[in-house]
């Protein structure tokens, strides 16, 4: 089953071939930890996270970097606020970050380079732009030479108009020509800096990624990922950078952006003031129905965010898991990604498609009558959950979601159940009655079916 993929670049869906069978490699975009992020930075990870476990199956030496962003001038303005190091505001914001994306069932990457650990990598790419001509010093400044590279736009396919325009450019004396960028920068003794042949310093935010990039992979990558937001001026400054850096060599061969979370209509961003912080969002909803919401549409295509989203991912996982809770007598074991969730993914990571299939293999699993169909279908079930990061856990815990902080624990609702069952059995209908309402001012659903009253947690 070929794997084909969406690449920005061509702006056409391609076959995916590594470069090389023995090490693909594959860098998104990460944080920069100078406060929590909000759920809308959780989609890249989410859904590229799906493309590396996709990736390892049809690839099993895939290196998946996702690096962190932790010298910054919103970092530095943080640390003299507070009155502590840079260090202090990062350790604290990329804990944050790799705790709120555990909870949403992001795998670790591979790598985790962090923008301070390769200063001397990002000053040694620097010489080399000097060296052949595409950047030059200035007052203390080193910035990258636009007009060197002929093929700078090629990415974003925006006019130098545009490119000016969208990169909020700074008006400065010491640049050749207004769209130059800056690759080092000089520090004031209050905020932190390094020695380099230009004084002490501090690298621009492109040129980390592209040194972290080189450092982990060479001259070429095979997939680059991130936010369609950071298509301008951040890659294509990267692509600018690497390969003039590398001798002409491509940076990377495919890139791959997702869409945009949005809120009444309105891209979800901290400037807007129109965010929800992960922690916050985490708070109210489960971990699992957010996850499945950032996988509801394609990948890049925008997401509208909404409590009815989060309301019907709920609902979606109510019946996956009633199917699993339902098949509880029955041994099945995960194996091999039933072939309509593969394929779906391996179509430039259809995840709606996927989803869909899921669904099929759930409703076919509540028709199965015989022990065989029963056992495949719910291995088929288990097995495409674990491609979406779904499923994972047992039935009874998702359907006991949060009731110990609601004031009821789960042994609490089960003797009420069967207290309701037993008055309803010796036909005290009003004791009954009275305990559904009791549970359901808790928040506990009651759902009387053939095998006998479930409970679960009601969608908020």
């Amino acid at each position: 089953m070929s794997l084909n993929l969406f690449n920005s670049l061509s702006r056409r869906v391609e076959r995916f071939e590594p470069q090389h069978q023995d090490r693909v490699s594959m860098y998104v975009c990460g944080p920069t930890v100078y406060n929590y992020v909000h759920i809308g930075n959780a989609r890249g990870p989410v859904v590229f996270g799906v493309l590396a476990r996709l990736l390892r199956r049809h690839y099993p030496a895939l290196v998946y970097a996702r690096n962190i962003t932790d010298v910054d001038d919103k970092i530095n303005q943080a640390a003299i606020d507070q009155h502590v190091p840079i260090s202090a505001i990062t350790g604290k914001f990329t804990e944050a970050y790799r705790t709120h994306m555990a909870a949403l069932g992001v795998d670790l990457p591979d790598l985790e380079p962090h923008a301070t650990a390769h200063i001397p990598q990002i000053i040694a790419m620097c010489e080399r732009l000097i060296e052949t001509g595409h950047a030059y010093a200035a007052e203390g400044h080193v910035l990258f030479a636009v007009d060197t590279y002929r093929d700078y736009g090629q990415l974003s396919r925006r006019s130098t108009d545009e490119m000016l325009a969208g990169a909020r450019v700074e008006v400065a004396p010491y640049k050749r020509s207004a769209g130059d960028f800056v690759l080092w920068k000089p520090s004031t003794p209050e905020l932190p800096g390094w020695d380099s042949p230009w004084g002490r310093g501090r690298p621009g935010w492109h040129i980390e990624c592209s040194a972290m990039c080189e450092a982990a992979f060479g001259d070429t990558i095979d997939i680059h990922c991130g936010g369609i937001d950071l298509q301008f001026p951040h890659h294509e400054n990267e692509i600018a950078q690497s390969v003039c850096a590398h001798g002409g060599k491509p940076f990377a061969r495919f890139w791959l952006h997702n869409g945009m979370l949005n809120m009444d209509g309105r891209k979800m961003s901290k400037s807007l003031g129109n965010i929800f912080r992960i922690d916050e969002v985490l708070a109210h909803h489960p971990a699992e129905a957010l996850r499945l919401a950032l996988m509801s549409a394609h990948y890049r295509q925008p997401l509208d965010w909404t409590d009815g989203l989060i309301e019907q991912c709920v609902r979606t996982l109510d019946r996956f898991y009633g199917t699993l809770r339902d098949l509880a007598d029955v041994d099945a074991t995960v194996g091999s990604i039933p072939a309509s969730v593969e394929s779906a993914l391996c179509d430039d990571l259809n995840t709606p498609q996927a989803l869909a299939a899921l669904s099929a293999i759930a409703a076919e699993a509540r028709k199965a009558a015989n022990t065989a169909d029963r056992s495949r279908l719910k291995a088929a079930l288990l097995s495409g959950g674990f491609a979406l990061g779904l499923l994972q856990q047992n039935p009874a815990e998702w359907f006991a979601r949060g009731t110990e902080s609601g004031g009821l624990g789960a042994a609490s609702i089960d003797a009420l159940v069967a207290e309701r069952q037993n008055a309803k059995q010796a036909r005290d209908f009003a004791r009954a009655d009275a305990i559904r309402k009791q549970l359901a001012e808790q928040g506990i659903e009651i759902e009387d079916t053939p095998q006998g009253p479930r409970w679960k947690v009601a969608a908020k």
